[in-house]
């Protein structure tokens, strides 16, 4: 009798840790996915499902701290992201009647035409949501083709969508503003502005300053339909623009 060949008809679930079976069963049954498994002795396992794909939970190590967002994750391969941001946020909104911006657990922001986005989790651990054909040609530490501001700009975009980095993230806008942002079309200085007034917001920092430079730019046309054709999915963007 042979043994049977492998097949290339694998499926792989991620077993991550879980540091509160109840924050951790609230939080995904408020985003729609279905319990198929539950115990909590002689250890802590949940297997979750959603849409194709599953999520399996089991013990936190001791010690773990969930802040630290060290925990685990794992890569949900799909054919277009916009529809799974989308159905997250509907859920969040009408469970908590906001979208989940800050904190733990949380939704990144979602960029039309961006090809990832994260979900973190009450226990820290990150489930990304990736387009399939993903560009190879992505430049995960920033473009060195981009010079001033541009590239500043182009660096937090790395650090928000890639490395789901918003401190970092404002910190080197402030940082490239101070240094670069008066030599900057007044677009860019637009477009830098604006992302500094939303991190602020997610971060909990005041905003006026941030606002008050927005607001005393002179902007022509063209400036404000660059700076809402990029930026057209940051909630409160009308208002912040003079």
């Amino acid at each position: 009798m042979t043994e049977a060949e492998v097949r290339p008809n694998e499926t792989t679930v991620p077993l991550m840790p879980c540091a509160s079976m109840e924050e951790t069963l609230e939080f995904y049954e408020t985003l729609g996915f279905e319990v198929t498994y539950k115990q909590s002795r002689p250890y802590v396992y949940l297997a979750l499902r959603w849409s194709g794909f599953q999520l399996h939970f089991g013990p936190a190590p001791k010690g773990m701290d969930p802040a630290r967002e060290e925990s685990g994750g794992c890569l949900v391969m799909v054919d277009a992201v916009a529809p799974y941001h989308a159905a997250f946020v509907a859920a969040m909104r009408r469970a908590h009647g906001k979208v989940l911006g800050s904190g733990l657990p949380r939704i990144t922001r979602y960029r039309p035409g961006a090809s990832r986005f994260t979900l973190v989790d009450p226990s820290g651990n990150s489930i990304i949501f990736v387009r399939r054909d993903e560009p190879d040609e992505l430049e995960y530490g920033g473009s060195k083709k981009l010079t001033g501001l541009a590239r500043v700009l182009d660096n937090a975009r790395i650090l928000r969508e890639f490395k789901n980095d918003d401190l970092q993230a404002f910190r080197a806008l402030k940082s490239g503003v101070r240094r670069h942002g008066a030599d900057a079309p007044v677009a860019e200085r637009g477009i830098a502005l604006c992302h500094l007034v939303d991190l602020a917001t997610v971060l909990g920092e005041p905003t006026d300053p941030w606002a008050a430079d927005l607001r005393a730019l002179e902007l022509t046309a063209d400036d404000r339909r660059r700076i809402e054709s990029e930026l057209g999915h940051l909630p409160g963007l009308r208002e912040w623009l003079p």
